[in-house]
C-alpha cells in the first residue's frame, strides 16, 4: 500500500502568522497519536526548520531533505529520519528549502510536486501531519494539493484573526480546482489562558465563525511546552505530567474520534474519514 493513499489521513497544520503554536502542534500531536501505536510521519515543509530542530537534528548536519525531495527528484525514503520517539518519522527541512519555490516556478504541475513525489515511497503510515511555511506561497500550496484535511492553530491573542479569511479563501480555492478532498477539519485555540480576558474573546471570536470545527481541546499556555524544543524532545519526553502533555493527548483522542480506525488481528488498519465536524461517535466496548 503507498502511503499517499485514501487509508492515510493526511493533515497539514497551517497559519501563515508566525507564533500561533504551527510546528509545537505538529510534533506533539504527531507522538501523541504514535501512543496509539499508530505510525505517524511527520513532513517539515517550513524553510525555518523548526520541526527539525524540535526534534534534535541539526540541520546543516543533514546530507538531504525536503528540498531535494522537491527539486532533484530523491525518493522520499531516501530522506526520511527515524526520530527517537518509536513510529514516529519524519521528512526533514533545512534552510535551502527557501529557494525551492523559485527553483520548482518553471516545474510542470508545480503544485503537485510534493504529493507525486510522496508516491515514490514503499513505506506506510497511519498519519502524515505537515507542518507548513508561514505563509501562502507554493509551499503551502503543495502541502494544501496532498492533504486530506487542514487543521488551523489559532493563538488566543488581538492579532490572532487577521489574515484568516485570506487563508480560508486559499483552501477553498485548492478543494474548487485541484483537491477537492481536503477541507479545513478542526480550528485549534492555542497558549490559551482562561485568566485572561483576550483569551476568552478570541475564542468566542473563533467559536462564532468557525461552530462545530473548533476543537474543544484548548492548548493551555505552558512554559513546558515552550522549553521543550530546546532540549530537542516531545513534551511527553520532557514533562510527561505538565499541562501541555495533558492537552495533546486529549486532542489527539479527539482527533482519533474524528477518524474511525479499526485494528483487524491481520494489523492491517481501516479508515473511515469521518471529519472533525463537531459530531462524537462512541466506540463500543469489546
Amino acid at each position: 500500500m503507498n502511503f499517499i493513499g485514501d487509508n492515510v489521513r493526511r493533515i497539514a497544520i497551517i497559519n501563515q502568522k508566525g507564533g500561533s503554536g504551527k510546528t509545537t502542534t505538529v510534533v506533539n500531536l504527531g507522538a501523541a497519536v504514535t501512543e496509539k501505536r499508530f505510525r505517524v510521519l511527520l513532513i517539515d515543509l517550513d524553510p525555518q526548520a523548526h520541526t527539525t530542530i524540535h526534534l534534535g537534528f541539526e540541520p546543516f548536519k543533514l546530507e538531504k531533505s525536503i528540498y531535494d525531495v522537491l527539486v532533484n527528484e530523491v525518493n522520499p525514503d531516501e530522506v526520511i529520519l527515524e526520530t527517537h520517539v518509536k513510529n514516529l518519522f519524519l521528512l526533514p527541512a533545512k534552510i535551502e528549502l527557501a529557494s525551492a519555490e523559485i527553483e520548482m516556478v518553471n516545474t510542470i504541475g508545480r503544485e503537485i510536486v510534493l504529493r507525486e513525489s510522496l508516491k515514490k515511497s514503499k513505506n506506510n503510515y497511519d498519519y502524515i501531519l505537515i507542518d507548513c511555511p508561514p505563509s501562502l506561497g507554493l509551499l503551502t500550496l503543495n502541502a494544501l494539493t496532498t492533504a486530506s484535511e487542514v487543521i488551523i492553530p489559532i493563538q488566543a491573542e488581538f492579532f490572532a484573526l487577521e489574515g484568516l479569511t485570506k487563508l480560508i479563501q486559499t483552501v477553498q480555492l485548492v478543494t474548487e480546482r485541484i483537491n477537492p478532498s481536503t477541507h479545513i477539519s478542526g480550528v485549534l485555540i492555542t497558549m490559551f489562558d482562561k485568566r485572561k480576558n483576550i483569551c476568552k474573546e478570541v475564542a468566542e471570536h473563533v467559536a462564532n465563525h468557525f461552530g462545530k470545527k473548533v476543537f474543544k481541546t484548548k492548548i493551555r499556555e505552558n512554559v513546558k511546552l515552550a522549553e521543550a524544543p530546546s532540549f530537542g524532545q516531545t513534551i511527553f519526553e520532557f514533562a510527561k505530567n505538565s499541562h501541555g502533555a495533558a492537552d495533546y493527548r486529549k486532542l489527539a483522542k479527539e482527533i482519533l474520534i474524528g477518524g474511525t480506525y479499526e485494528k483487524e488481528r491481520t494489523g492491517k488498519r481501516s479508515i473511515k474519514l469521518d471529519h472533525i465536524n463537531g459530531t462524537k461517535k462512541t466506540k463500543k466496548k469489546r
